[in-house]
C-alpha cells in the first residue's frame, strides 16, 4: 500500500524522534572531554565541506551566491565552535556563595530544529553543534526546497560525531518534510524543545506546539547614516550587507536612511559602487513584483539585482549591485518598506538625527521590531541615544548589519538564530547559542537555619581555602560523584527510555485467557474443579 506524503512524513517524524531520544539517553552520561572531542570533530568536518555544501545549497534553492554561502558555512562551524568550545556543559559548571550554591548542567533532551531555505546548511550545522555541546539529540525539519543539502550537511556532522564515539542516531534529519510531518515532530513526546528559525507562521506554529520553544522573528533592518559618519565606509558597509548572499540573512540591511546634509555625497558614492536608483515608473513595477499583500514573493528572494529588475519588467546594467528606490512613507502605503531578502533598499532622506531616529523606529515596527538596526555615526551621544531608545535588541555601530548581527564583524555571540525578544514575540532577545540549550540545577545549602544542629553547610572548608589546586581537586571529586549518581535509573516506568520500557513490559507480560484470567489461574481452576 502506498501512503500519502503527509502520512509518510508524520511516520518519519515519529521514528526519527524516537531514534534520537534513544541515542540521547545514552549521550547524556558522556563526560565533558568526550563531548568536546565530538563537537570538535563535527566542526572540523563541516568546515572542510563548506564549499561543496555551499554549492549544493545554491543549486538546490536558487538563492544567493555560493561564494558567500561558503563564508556562512565556515562561520556556522568554525566561528560557532570557537565561541562554545570552552563552555562547560557537563556536571558542576559554577559555584556561588562560597560553595553554598552549586550549579549543575544537565541536557534538555531532544531538540526539534526548524531550518530555513535561505541558510539551509549553515543553520543546520550551527544548530547541531550547539545542541550536542549540551548533550542533546537533534531532529531537523528542513525546508522542502532545501531538504537534500540540509540532510547532507547533517550527514557530514553525524558521521564525524559517530567516528568520535557519539551514539548512533543522535543527529537526525527528515527526508520528506511536509507541514503535517513538521507539526507531528514538534508535538512528538520524544521532543523536549523547539528551535525555530524561519517564517513568522512557522515560528508561531512552534510556539503553539505545547513545548518550550525559541523562535525568531523577521528582520526589517534600517541603516542610518548620521551626518558625522564616515559616509564612504557607511555606503560600502550597507552595500556589502544587502548584497551578501543576495540579502538572504534576516539581519540584512533593508533601508538606507540618510541625513539630508549627506544625501548628494551618499547618492554619488552609491552609484559609483554599482547601485541603481529606480525612477517612479520602475519603482511601481518593482513594488508590484516583490510582494503580494505585503508577503515577499519567493521568486525574488536571494536573486541578483539585474535578475529582479528583469523580473519586474525593466532593465538595468548586469553589473548592478543594488536597486534603490526613494521613499517617504513607511507602512502599507509603501510596499518597498517591507523586508525584501534581496539586494533592494528603500532610500529615505531625513533632516537631522531625531527625524532619522523616528524613521528607524517606524521601519522596525513595520515588520522588524526587536531584531536589528545599524547606525553609522561618529557622535557618541547620538549613538548612545539610539542604543537606549530604539526597539531593537542588536544596535550595531559602524559595521555591516547582515554579518555584524550574527557576530562575524562584531563581538556578539556567533549565531544563526537571532532572538527579537518579547517585542518581536519571542522569549529570547539574545543570539541563541549552546548556553541556551542546557538546564541548570542548583544545589543549595542552608544559609539561614531555622533549627540548630551540626551538619554539612557547604562544599567549601577551611582546609580547602589554602590552595586553588586543592579546591579544584575537591570540586572535581564532587562532580565525579554527581555524574556517577546521575546514572541511577528512575523508578517510575514513564521516565525510562522507550526501549527499556518495552523490555520491562515484555519481561512482566502474562498471557491472558478469557475475561482477564492468566494461564496460571486457568490451570488452577481446572485442577481444583470437582465433578
Amino acid at each position: 500500500m502506498q501512503f500519502d506524503n503527509d502520512l509518510q512524513s508524520i511516520q518519519e517524524a515519529r521514528y526519527l524522534a524516537h531514534k534520537a531520544k534513544e541515542a540521547q539517553q545514552e549521550f547524556q552520561f558522556f563526560r565533558q572531554e568526550q563531548v568536546d572531542k565530538i563537537i570538535k570533530a563535527m566542526a572540523d568536518a563541516g568546515y572542510a565541506e563548506s564549499e561543496r555544501l555551499a554549492k549544493m545549497a545554491q543549486e538546490e534553492t536558487g538563492f544567493g551566491k555560493w561564494q558567500d554561502k561558503v563564508i556562512k558555512n565556515q562561520f556556522g562551524t568554525k566561528n560557532v565552535y570557537e565561541s562554545i568550545k570552552d563552555l562547560k556543559t557537563v556536571g558542576i559548571i559554577g559555584s556561588e556563595q562560597n560553595g553554598k550554591v552549586l550549579k549543575i548542567a544537565v541536557p534538555m533532551g531532544v531538540v526539534c530544529a526548524l531550518v530555513p531555505s535561505t541558510n539551509p546548511t549553515s543553520t543546520a550545522m550551527y544548530k547541531a553543534l550547539i545542541s550536542l555541546k549540551c548533550r542533546n539529540g537533534i531532529v531537523v525539519s528542513p525546508h522542502p526546497k532545501a531538504a537534500k543539502c540540509t540532510a547532507e550537511a547533517l550527514r557530514v556532522l553525524s558521521d564525524a560525531a559517530e567516528k568520535e564515539g557519539a551514539p548512533q542516531g543522535l543527529i537526525q534529519c527528515m527526508s520528506a518534510p511536509t507541514i503535517e510531518g513538521t507539526a507531528a515532530l514538534m508535538h512528538d513526546r520524544n521532543i523536549d524543545i523547539i528551535l525555530a528559525t524561519g517564517s513568522t507562521p512557522m515560528v508561531k506554529a512552534a510556539y503553539s506546539a505545547g513545548k518550550p520553544a525559541y523562535g525568531v522573528g523577521s528582520g526589517n533592518v534600517p541603516a542610518f547614516i548620521e551626518r558625522s559618519a564616515n559616509y564612504k565606509k557607511a555606503v560600502a558597509d550597507i552595500i556589502y550587507g544587502t548584497t551578501f548572499d543576495n540579502g538572504t540573512l534576516c539581519s540584512s540591511e533593508q533601508a538606507m536612511i540618510v541625513d539630508n546634509s549627506l544625501k548628494e555625497k551618499v547618492v554619488e558614492e552609491a552609484k559609483a559602487r554599482g547601485c541603481y536608483f529606480v525612477n517612479s515608473e520602475e519603482k511601481q513595477k518593482l513594488a508590484k513584483a516583490i510582494q503580494t499583500n505585503f508577503r515577499i514573493n519567493p521568486e525574488v528572494v536571494g536573486k541578483p539585482a539585474a535578475y529582479i529588475a528583469r523580473y519586474a519588467g525593466f532593465s538595468v546594467p548586469e553589473s548592478t549591485q543594488v536597486l534603490l528606490a526613494e521613499c517617504t512613507e513607511v507602512g502599507k502605503s509603501e510596499p518597498l518598506s517591507i523586508e525584501k531578502l534581496s539586494p533592494i533598499l528603500a532610500f529615505y532622506t531625513v533632516d537631522g538625527w531625531l527625524e532619522g531616529c523616528h524613521k528607524c523606529i517606524d521601519l522596525l515596527r513595520f515588520g522588524g521590531i526587536g531584531h536589528t538596526m545599524v547606525i553609522h555615526s561618529n557622535d557618541q551621544p547620538i549613538i548612545l541615544k539610539f542604543a537606549l531608545e530604539k526597539p531593537a535588541f542588536r544596535i550595531l555601530v559602524n559595521t555591516v548589519a547582515s554579518i555584524g548581527a550574527i557576530g562575524y564583524t562584531t563581538a556578539l555571540t556567533p549565531s544563526m538564530t537571532l532572538g527579537p525578544g518579547t517585542w518581536g514575540g519571542s522569549i529570547i532577545s539574545d543570539n541563541v547559542s549552546a548556553k541556551h540549550l542546557m538546564n541548570i540545577k542548583s544545589l543549595a545549602f542552608e544559609t539561614n537555619p531555622v533549627n540548630k544542629g551540626e551538619c554539612v553547610t557547604s562544599f567549601s572548608t577551611p582546609e580547602l581555602s589554602h590552595t586553588s589546586t586543592t579546591q579544584s581537586s575537591f570540586m572535581k571529586e564532587i562532580e565525579e560523584r554527581l555524574i556517577a549518581r546521575a546514572g541511577n535509573r528512575p523508578i517510575k516506568d514513564s521516565y525510562l527510555p522507550y526501549k527499556e520500557q518495552q523490555q520491562k513490559k515484555e519481561s512482566t507480560k502474562k498471557e491472558v485467557y478469557g475475561s482477564g484470567l492468566s494461564k496460571e489461574e486457568v490451570d488452577k481452576i481446572i485442577k481444583d474443579f470437582k465433578y
